[in-house]
């Protein structure tokens, strides 16, 4: 890291965030606002950690919490969700899928759905990240650089910008967003690339950073919107690379980052090769977060397709039609 000349890089380090992730910010917003709604149970799509950050919550507020997981999702995320007393399934398919079944199952029964973008606080959490970053800099970075799957975090980060500065705390230079994906989930790049105001859904995606593994959000327009309005960029990385980067900042840093986090750095030094990002800018990387679950004996969660499945599973009653 020492090597690439920039002005300064910093790490934004949400590994140490309860659960681990950046996720636990939205969640610890959406959970307790439901619950003061009158909502008793709560139902989340996730590739691992979002469902993770619903169970925590969730136990500490006393509401139930149903997590749909996709198929290629974390064992250790299936099994953190399930110590904090989540009822987690397993769906056949992607994310894309989780998030039918639970839209099926808020409609179907009194479920409530903290979907990215179904409710609007876990943007209210996600925004922190960039009051945090503007706080402790006394000001904000030329780049924040953020990896992005269903994009709530960068709208986050957008909407702070718009709320610095309508609140006259703020009128200096925005930081421009450095979009990083997954060369085999790419859907957001390719859509800033060719100019798209929205995405296409990705065929066949892979890659094992299960947080960047998303064919398709609802966020994209807002995603690819906040990219143009900060001057940013959007580039994708390999698998490979994210691995590297993940062990470089562990060896020289001291800092756990799970491979959506470094593909911050793998896609900083894209940026930085490709002359996008220059000596003069001052840069900080959000590393999601932490490097978990080595080691932790296999766990597999009960299998479901449909939203009946889980109605039938759980014993939940029908809303009255």
């Amino acid at each position: 890291m020492a090597r690439i000349k920039v002005a300064a890089l910093y790490v934004k380090d949400e590994g140490l965030n309860p659960t681990g992730t950046f996720k636990a910010r939205g969640m610890a917003v959406a959970v307790p606002m439901a619950s003061a709604f009158g909502s008793t149970r709560l139902a989340v799509p996730t590739a691992g950690n979002a469902g993770v950050a619903l169970a925590l919550y969730a136990a500490t507020y006393g509401v139930g919490a149903i997590v749909l997981m996709a198929r290629d999702g974390p064992e250790d995320a299936a099994r953190d969700a399930t110590a904090y007393g989540a009822h987690v399934l397993s769906v056949k398919d992607d994310i894309a899928h989780a998030g039918r079944i639970v839209t099926d199952l808020a409609a179907a029964t009194d479920t409530f759905s903290v979907a990215t973008l179904r409710e609007p606080y876990r943007v209210e959490g996600k925004k922190t990240m960039l009051f945090e970053i503007w706080e402790t800099l006394g000001g904000l970075p030329d780049w924040i650089v953020f990896p992005t799957g269903g994009g709530t975090g960068i709208v986050g980060m957008w909407k702070a910008l718009h709320e610095l500065r309508d609140l006259g705390w703020y009128d200096g230079p925005w930081p421009r967003f450095g979009v990083v994906q997954a060369e085999g989930c790419a859907p957001l790049v390719k859509a800033w690339k060719d100019g798209s105001e929205s995405a296409s859904p990705w065929p066949e995606p892979r890659t094992e950073a299960a947080g960047l593994r998303v064919p398709a959000t609802i966020a994209d327009r807002l995603v690819l919107k906040a990219v143009r309005e900060t001057r940013g960029a959007a580039v994708a990385v390999s698998d490979a690379a994210m691995r590297v980067a993940a062990q470089n900042l562990a060896v020289f840093e001291g800092i756990s980052a799970c491979l959506e986090g470094a593909a911050t750095l793998a896609g900083f030094r894209r940026l930085h090769d490709d002359g996008v990002i220059t000596t003069e800018d001052r840069v900080v990387l959000v590393n999601t977060g932490s490097a978990q679950g080595a080691g932790l004996p296999p766990f597999a969660a009960p299998t479901v397709r449909t939203a009946d499945e889980v109605v039938a599973y759980l014993g939940l009653t029908r809303r009255a039609s």
